[in-house]
């Protein structure tokens, strides 16, 4: 039942069991505050969204208050809230003065400086002055990990790190020793911090007593060119800020998008800036003698052309990688087609996906949203704390608010919340299907239930058959139940899969796929090889093929290269990617590309006209009216459509054999996972320190 209020003279009504300091935000009044966070639990501790309740004595921190609590007026009118009085003005200009007692003056240095709450707070609701004069508490500083740089001394304990780790990330290894004046943030073990997810304390931390250790002193705030782009570094597409000076991206940041990300964003999304500048292909190559000597454009361009035209179309192929956008994926399935060849795939892990299914065939189709309603979760073949670090938080979430049970199949693996291990490979998915284990019944009894398949499972040579069961237990899960639930889910690693699958960059009929491709060049039924940003393939089975390699690092791909054309990467050209529940989004450039580098789908438009199959779009805005035209659920940005159940039916129709293989993980080391990552020395330092960790050997600050 809503509640009626007089907020700052203002009369609103607010709906039942929110606090006063959400009923003052509804209002339009802003409160200030440094340990409430709307993501975390009320800890009630800094005391700086005090405000006036009429008829009580004191003043309410609105944050630890619901509008439940208040008493009520004896006459039935409704409860009047201040936040501008001299009573209120006076409590937090005290609030304030405590809270900079001991808080050392050292904004010129504080790498918080310009983005600081403590500051801005202490300008607009702060006191002139200060009545301490004596000595500032100092704190020593903790080591908590290659990411985050402390200066404890600054720390006003509003324990939103502590929360954060605890509730969001469910790593609990942060929290507080001591009490009162001798209370400290720390590890418990003083070693780093080893979750996917540890860097977005530095976010909440308000105060300079968290930050970023690889940009330590590297800028200022109010000198970066700030972009809203998209996050590429797995398929969940988590919205991020990236900030660059003249050409440097120097740093990503979390953008809010409640339906993806809410505010988080993994480590290596963070801080794989510094990979954008190491490694870089930055000019055309051409291997000469054994040997990758520079060339120019023409002349890069005019030899791959001539390999093309001199090859039969069924002796080409192309193989699109993990971070491709859908604009070049587009560009070079076009060209490819008018060459007359359909050897072309985006599934470079062998994913057994089958788009002429379907698009409900491939998508995560209860949308990352809709696991906040679920209430059965069969995980299969998936490790989503390495897979998809965000969506993982969200899982957590849910298990975290009761009423949902959670199920694996596959590698065992500590993903922050507690499950039921049901086995490790597809006898115990087909039992499960068969109605034989206990979560079957689990499964048909939830309202909303979810499977999950991983990239693994569908990556196997028995991907199909796992698929087809994975397909049938959702379909029987969902018997008699909301009709507008899908429960079957497909979670993806690669940021570009789902765009691939959408456009048809899989073999047509006769057409190779990855692996038939790798066989055919490695026994000489292949002549050119086109590797647009491939570098996760065997490059070993290519055999004696021309290989033509497309992309921005000096990665595996561009090792084995004949022809290295040196492409952009994702902070460097506006390009569509899909995530994994099918929702299209668009990045934006934040700088250019290095040296003679050009943006992907210009270079495929280049090469067309030099094989004599010229394309008819001459800018991106053409592409895309093209490419909207055969693909139109590109064209709906940022918007999730349900898609037709009939495909998970024709799926589950599809039959197979399963093999006894136990599922796998596609990904070994979450740092290493793409080209941008493997050229970022802090990815590495991390990976190494995760190896270490788990061998036991180091872990701990020397």
């Amino acid at each position: 039942m809503p509640k009626q209020l007089i907020i700052d003279g203002k009369a609103i009504e607010v709906e039942d069991g929110i606090t006063l300091i959400q009923a003052c935000e509804q209002a339009g009044v802003e409160i200030p505050r440094f340990c409430y966070h709307e993501r975390l639990s009320i800890a009630g501790n800094c005391r700086m969204c005090l405000v006036e309740v009429q008829g009580m004595p004191k003043p309410a921190a609105s944050c630890a208050m619901g509008v439940n609590d208040l008493p009520p007026n004896k006459d039935g009118s409704p409860k009047i809230i201040n936040t501008k009085t001299p009573m209120v003005k006076k409590a937090r200009e005290g609030v304030m003065e405590f809270l900079l007692i001991n808080h050392p003056l050292d904004c010129p240095i504080c790498d918080q400086g310009g983005e600081c709450d403590l500051q801005d707070q202490a300008m607009a609701f702060g006191h002139g002055g200060s009545r301490f004069a004596e000595n500032k508490r100092a704190v020593e500083e903790k080591y908590l990990g290659p990411l985050i740089k402390t200066a404890m001394t600054r720390c006003i304990q509003c324990t939103r790190c502590v929360r954060y780790m605890t509730e969001v990330a469910g790593v609990e290894e942060l929290g507080a020793i001591g009490r009162g004046e001798d209370m400290e943030i720390t590890t418990y073990l003083g070693r780093g911090m080893m979750s996917e997810l540890s860097a977005n304390v530095t976010d909440l931390c308000p105060v300079g007593a968290l930050t970023h250790r690889p940009w330590a002193f590297i800028y200022r705030p109010w000198e970066l060119r700030k972009t809203e782009s998209i996050d590429v570094m797995d398929a969940v597409g988590s919205n991020i800020r990236v900030d660059a000076r003249g050409r440097e991206v120097l740093r990503i940041l979390p953008r809010n998008n409640d339906a993806v990300n809410e505010e988080w964003i993994s480590d290596k999304t963070r801080f794989v800036a510094d990979g954008l500048r190491t490694q870089r292909l930055d000019r055309p190559y051409v291997r000469k003698g054994g040997r990758l000597e520079p060339a120019s454009w023409d002349e890069a361009l005019a030899l791959v052309a001539a390999k093309l035209k001199a090859a039969k179309p069924e002796r080409i192929g192309a193989i699109a990688g993990d971070l491709a956008g859908a604009e070049e994926m587009f560009a070079l399935r076009d060209l490819f087609v008018r060459l007359g060849s359909r050897n072309f795939d985006c599934r470079q892990d062998g994913a057994k996906l089958d788009p002429r299914l379907g698009r409900a065939s491939y998508l995560f189709n209860t949308s990352i949203e809709g696991i906040e309603r679920a209430d059965a979760i069969l995980l299969i073949g998936t490790n989503p704390r390495l897979e998809a670090a965000v969506l993982n938080a969200r899982i957590r979430k849910r298990w975290r608010q009761g009423g949902c049970a959670v199920g694996l199949i596959g590698e065992q693996a500590d993903l922050t919340y507690t499950y039921d291990y049901l086995g490790a490979g597809p006898q115990t998915l087909k039992d499960v299907g068969e109605g034989k284990h206990s979560f079957a019944a689990t499964l048909r009894e939830a309202k909303q239930p979810m499977v999950i398949v991983g990239a693994a499972a569908a990556a196997r040579p028995d991907g199909a058959a796992i698929l087809t069961a994975a397909a049938g237990i959702a379909l029987s899960a969902s018997q008699g139940k909301d009709a507008g639930w899908n429960a079957f889910n497909v979670l993806h690693t690669a940021a570009s899969r789902v765009a691939g699958l959408d456009l048809g960059f899989v073999p047509g009929e006769g057409g190779l796929d990855t692996a038939a491709m790798l066989a055919a060049a490695g026994s000489g039924r292949l002549d050119v090889v086109y590797l647009l940003g491939a570098d996760e393939v065997d490059m070993l089975r290519l055999g004696k093929v021309f290989v033509i390699y497309q992309g921005s690092h000096g990665d595996a791909g561009a090792q084995r290269a004949d022809v290295i054309l040196p492409g952009s990467a994702y902070t460097e050209k506006s390009a569509t990617y899909v995530n994994t529940e099918g929702r299209a989004q668009m990045t934006s450039r934040a700088a250019f590309p290095p040296g003679d580098a050009k943006e992907d789908w210009a270079i495929v438009r280049a090469l067309s006209a030099q094989v004599g199959h010229k394309l008819p779009y001459d800018s991106l805005s053409a592409l895309r009216a093209a490419m909207y035209k055969e693909a139109p659920a590109l064209a709906r940005l940022d918007m999730v459509a349900p898609a037709d159940r009939a495909g998970v039916e024709a799926l589950a129709a599809r039959g197979g054999a399963l093999g006894p293989e136990p599922f796998g993980t596609p990904v070994r080391d979450f740092y290493l996972t793409n080209a941008v990552a493997r050229a970022s020395a802090v990815m590495a330092e991390l990976s190494a320190l995760k190896k270490a960790t788990q061998q036991g050997t180091t872990g701990t600050h020397g």
